[in-house]
């Protein structure tokens, strides 16, 4: 697919793999309309990518999203890149980040999908691109509230592709690992397969350009939680998350 002259709309290209994602397609010839939270750092970014347009949205406030929605206008195609995360065990739980998560990286997706996809379905053309994440494979530890919202994202990916093939509207869904960005700094694990943000917009435009419906990226990390999925409950557990000592 060339998206050369095609009208972008990224929430959550501020920074990170979203801002990578932007220079990539900028570079491609898109039309991108930039969407965060920051303002400020929206009209940065914008500075840098000619012809890019900011829109300030918090994707947690219907409101918010209504009114950049309607600015917008109609688009080629969106690109769901938003996201909030902290490391968070059971039992270490915080509640007001575990709901945050959750109202930014899956219900902000669905306020974003119904202000965009009517439109869409009305003119029976458009793209949608959503970000999972290889953690949304399975239930791991210390991964509530993210693990748990992106595997929303990924379920309503699939959802999206049931209803709209041969409508028009092309849904893809993309599942990065491990990304080097101010939230996986906050993780005090090792990170194996840790991709620079360029490297996982490369893996999103191969996607994006591509035919197929999904990608989840780096290849041989994800057969790791692809191949999880097979498991019986008795032999993933002990394995992934063993039991704690009292």
């Amino acid at each position: 697919m060339n998206l050369s002259g095609k009208r972008y709309w990224l929430v959550g290209a501020s920074e990170g793999l979203g801002l990578a994602l932007a220079e990539q397609m900028h570079a491609a010839g898109a039309r991108l309309v930039l969407s965060a939270r920051n303002a400020a750092r929206l009209d940065e970014v914008c500075q840098t990518l000619p012809g890019a347009e900011a829109v300030p949205v918090d994707v947690a406030d219907d409101a918010s999203v209504a009114a950049a929605a309607a600015r917008v206008g109609a688009v080629d195609g969106l690109v769901w890149l938003a996201g909030v995360y902290w490391p968070m065990p059971a039992d270490g739980l915080e509640p007001a980040q575990f709901v945050q998560m959750c109202d930014v990286n899956f219900t902000g997706c669905a306020r974003v999908l119904g202000a965009v996809l009517p439109g869409m379905v009305a003119r029976g053309e458009g793209h949608i691109v959503l970000t999972g994440s290889l953690s949304g494979f399975r239930g791991l530890p210390g991964a509530m509230g993210y693990q748990a919202s992106k595997a929303g994202v990924m379920a309503l990916a699939e959802c999206l592709q049931a209803d709209l093939r041969g409508s028009g509207i092309r849904v893809q869904l993309a599942n990065p690992g491990f990304i080097k960005t101010r939230l996986t700094a906050l993780n005090n694990f090792s990170m194996p397969f840790l991709m620079e943000p360029a490297e996982a917009a490369g893996h999103m435009m191969r996607l994006m350009q591509g035919t197929a419906f999904k990608k989840s990226f780096p290849a041989v990390f994800s057969w790791v939680f692809r191949l999880s999925q097979f498991l019986p409950d008795w032999a993933y557990y002990p394995l992934f998350a063993p039991r704690k000592k009292h």
